[in-house]
């Protein structure tokens, strides 16, 4: 029975579909197919159900995984507390949204290093659900997000809320308001983000609630081409109020009905160990925000 063998059980017995698990862990299906049919051979037993395309765990299988997850924890955390010497050294690796990058990372990340200047850090953006799956599988220690797409073994911890607001070209007849009602802007055209990102999952909410589907006539991937858009005044859109956006051509008018905010909160994988320097990292930024909200 080999470490790897334990490591495709785990993963095949929660994806549960061979194709799938095949390219979450980056291994031929056939490999994949070979090294379970070696380790049930080996037990003795039938560790998987397959019923057409469909796998479930035997209650042997049930029971395996039991062992196996517990083993595989403990092997992690042997392997991370032999090699993560100190909380003061090493390096956390640290993804987030993008629309994080431009303030609240690096101000986050400029405070923790006056504390911990030795510790580095390895970054990665992406849309949340990339991130969740990142995650899930062992590749960024903790994660900066919006509400976190529900995936398996990633928890999320709420930190605070941002508002977000209506931001419209500095000709636009809503320039000039001190707030306005989600559905006066009903008959205008969005320029929004791209499906997989929360912000437009949120617009598209907050538009629901204010009784109308938006007419998005573009679809961006990141906000500063969204916000370069409504500069050139072809559209609207809703965003934070993000330093780096602010311009003498754009106005930020607060949304009265709904109130439209979101949520930011940290994200990390449930069932592995953070090394020391990742777990600092996570301690110094709940405690930083758990002090604020008292």
């Amino acid at each position: 029975m080999e470490l790897h063998q334990l490591e495709y059980f785990r993963a095949l017995a929660h994806i549960k579909h061979f194709t799938n698990t095949s390219k979450a862990i980056a291994v031929s299906q056939p490999a994949l197919s070979r090294s379970m049919a070696k380790l049930e051979s080996e037990l003795g037993v039938a560790l998987f159900d397959r019923k057409d395309k469909h796998l479930d765990l035997t209650d042997a299988g049930r029971k395996f995984l039991e062992y196996v997850e517990k083993g595989l924890y403990q092997i992690e955390a042997g392997k991370k507390a032999i090699t993560a010497t100190h909380a003061n050294t090493g390096t956390v690796r640290l993804a987030f949204i993008q629309s994080l990058g431009g303030y609240f990372v690096p101000q986050l990340l400029s405070q923790f290093r006056e504390q911990y200047p030795q510790i580095s850090f390895s970054l990665t953006q992406d849309n949340p659900l990339s991130l969740g799956e990142q995650l899930r599988d062992g590749k960024t220690d903790l994660c900066l997000c919006s509400a976190m797409v529900s995936v398996e073994r990633v928890g999320w911890m709420y930190l605070c809320s941002e508002e977000l607001y209506l931001v419209v070209h500095k000709n636009h007849p809503f320039a000039s308001r001190k707030q306005v009602n989600l559905q006066e802007a009903s008959s205008e055209q969005f320029i929004a983000l791209e499906p997989a990102y929360n912000l437009r999952i949120l617009a598209n909410q907050f538009c629901d609630l204010a009784g109308f589907a938006p007419n998005i006539i573009f679809e961006g991937a990141d906000v500063f081409s969204v916000a370069g858009l409504v500069r050139a005044q072809l559209g609207i859109t809703i965003l934070p109020k993000i330093p780096a956006l602010e311009s003498p051509e754009l106005a930020f008018v607060p949304i009265s009905f709904p109130v439209c905010q979101r949520s930011i909160g940290i994200a990390w994988n449930t069932t592995s160990p953070l090394s020391e320097s990742a777990s600092a990292f996570q301690k110094f930024i709940l405690e930083k925000y758990q002090d604020s909200q008292q």
